[in-house]
């Protein structure tokens, strides 16, 4: 099973939470300071909150969960055929989980991400570029 991602930079990480508890009828399946993402299950989707109020804009980034790095790996060869210039990422430590993932931007610079999570990690910064996804 795949499902969308939607990272959200949030002001207030408990009110977001309680928020969105009460929206799609679920509790976070990780919870971090500052971090907590949701694993809903309909509709399929991974919810990421990061806390952060200075952020200028809500949207953090987009993704797409798989279930392997195979597909991460298939994703990457489709996207590189399209012509999208992805940039790939193997067993980084990134959002409190080890993944591998597939980046590609939007015409608008909206960053979108092709990832699956090998394991959980003890840090919300990416180990690769230091920042939060």
């Amino acid at each position: 099973m795949s499902r969308v991602q939607l990272a959200l930079n949030v002001s207030d990480l408990d009110a977001a939470v309680a928020f969105y508890s009460r929206l799609f009828g679920t509790v976070p399946a990780k919870r971090r300071p500052g971090y907590a993402n949701f694993a809903v299950a309909e509709p399929p989707l991974k919810l990421v909150l990061f806390e952060d109020s200075t952020a200028t804009d809500r949207l953090n980034h987009l993704g797409i969960e798989v279930e392997t790095t195979d597909a991460v790996g298939a994703a990457q060869r489709r996207l590189a055929g399209e012509g999208l210039d992805p940039s790939e990422a193997g067993e980084v430590a990134c959002c409190y989980a080890v993944q591998d993932k597939v980046w590609v931007d939007d015409p608008d610079g909206a960053p979108w991400e092709i990832y699956t999570v090998l394991g959980d990690a003890p840090n919300l910064e990416c180990t690769v570029c230091g920042t939060t996804c």
